[in-house]
């Protein structure tokens, strides 16, 4: 297969069949200087057009890197930007496939003008259409601020590389030392892919992801018919308190639950699952990650960190700019505590704290485990926005453990006496039920009965209507 049938057909196995329309064939670069005039520029190497995905409507550009190497030029970036205003005016999801090798250099400052065209036309569209970007192959320095850009990224394990930056010119490392433009650190340790696998994995992940998704800010994610039992019992679903993912899964219809970022801060769990037919984005506390024979696989401290604080504000807020309600699951007992956590966990926390404040989705908050401390109201209390909130029967809400609490009101008595204040601490402050006749818990549940009533929330919520003070934007 030719690099431009590749460009061309990574678009045909994403789309619907036979639906593609290509827009711009017959564009070429207008430039002439270090003898571009001699070279044919086929698409000026960008193929862009539109089609549909489970019969829904997106743009799609893909980067020809047969092309000059897929480099952006003015004629180049002009298709994709004018492809940007028709899936404005209409309200659909654009998805850029990249493969570049970045501006191209002939075409100097038209080509970073036209760079920045780009950048300026993402910024119009984020939080009015849905943006993804799935990396083929590289994309680096200033390109690799278009897949910031978007909503969520894709990346080829093997091929695809991302970095502002390429691994040798950062000081002190090296390719074969650390390859930072890998999909493999970019997914799990900076954070910037959403999700990474083969070329066939992405085109069903894409596809798993915008079905879930509304074509823009103005309409609703598609619902679908439920065959699922909506007063299905979860039987044993406590026993997925540690993993969260797979607590989602299990209440979600037909069990589908498409994570986001799960590489990344893993000790958050963000991600889309259907109740009743209707997308519900989720965000809960992790501790453990099991593996398929229910064995924990990995391990986690039950406290909120820098990185899945902004990975769950950044979710909250695509949720709510596309009003998709939130579903939180808290499980927490405090925050990260290290110097290297100490340098960001304030901020980020508070970057937390906002966006679920601030969201005027409807959102619902069970609470599965502990809800201890400030950490609590970072994790969509009722305090600072739930709407409804559920909680466990052995589920501890409270300022403090029982335990500590009772060693620091009790500080110099017996061993006996802290032991007997902290087992009566637990039960007035650290229960459930204690919350329940405080107000700050709606309910308490069975974890078996966790689907039932959380489909109940949000079918009462769905006209709910919220209008905060006005402003331009916030500053957190």
């Amino acid at each position: 297969m030719s690099n431009t049938s590749k460009a061309s057909q990574r678009i045909l196995s994403l789309l619907d069949e036979n639906s593609f329309v290509e827009i711009g064939a017959l564009v070429s670069a207008r430039a002439t200087d270090f003898n571009l005039k001699q070279t044919e520029t086929p698409s000026d190497g960008v193929i862009t057009g539109y089609g549909v995905i489970d019969g829904s409507l997106v743009y799609v550009y893909s980067q020809d890197a047969s092309v000059l190497g897929g480099s952006i030029g003015e004629m180049h970036a002009k298709k994709i930007t004018r492809l940007y205003d028709l899936a404005l005016k209409v309200g659909a999801p654009v998805i850029g496939i990249l493969d570049s090798a970045g501006l191209r250099l002939q075409e100097s400052t038209d080509a970073l003008n036209a760079l920045g065209e780009i950048y300026r036309k993402q910024t119009e569209a984020s939080g009015v259409i849905p943006q993804v970007t799935a990396i083929f192959g590289k994309a680096g320095g200033g390109l690799a601020l278009v897949p910031a850009l978007t909503d969520f990224t894709f990346m080829e394990a093997k091929d695809a590389s991302l970095f502002v930056n390429s691994p040798n010119a950062v000081d002190g490392n090296n390719k074969d030392k650390k390859d930072t433009s890998s999909a493999a650190f970019q997914a799990e340790e900076a954070g910037n892919a959403d999700f990474v696998g083969t070329e066939e994995e992405i085109y069903a992940q894409i596809r798993a992801l915008v079905s879930m998704l509304p074509s823009n800010n103005e309409d609703e994610a598609p619902a679908l018919d439920v065959t699922d039992d909506l007063n299905r019992v979860c039987a044993n679903l406590d026993g997925f308190t540690a993993d969260t993912a797979a607590l989602l899964s299990t209440i979600a219809d037909d069990n589908v639950f498409v994570e986001v970022k799960k590489d990344y801060a893993k000790s958050m769990v963000t991600g889309f699952l259907r109740l009743n037919g209707t997308t519900v984005g989720a965000v809960a506390n992790r501790s453990a990650v099991l593996d398929e024979n229910g064995k924990e696989a990995e391990k986690f401290d039950a406290v909120l960190t820098p990185a899945g604080c902004e990975k769950a504000a950044d979710f909250v807020a695509f949720c709510d700019a596309f009003e998709i309600p939130v579903l939180s699951l808290t499980n927490v007992k405090g925050f990260a505590s290290c110097e290297c956590s100490e340098k960001k966990i304030a901020k980020a926390a508070a970057k937390l704290t906002y966006a679920f404040a601030s969201a005027t989705v409807p959102k619902v908050n069970v609470v599965i485990g502990q809800a201890i401390g400030s950490a609590y109201a970072v994790m969509n209390a009722k305090a600072t926005g739930a709407d409804l909130t559920f909680a466990w029967p052995n589920a501890q809400i409270g300022a403090l453990d029982a335990k500590h609490a009772a060693q620091i009101m009790y500080d110099g008595e017996s061993a006996d006496v802290q032991a007997e204040k902290a087992a009566e601490y637990e039960k007035l402050q650290v229960s459930a039920s204690g919350a329940a006749k405080r107000g700050y818990v709606d309910s308490i549940i069975e974890a078996a009965d966790t689907r039932k009533y959380v489909i109940g929330a949000f079918e009462m919520l769905y006209a709910k209507r919220e209008d905060l003070p006005f402003k331009k934007h916030g500053t957190v």
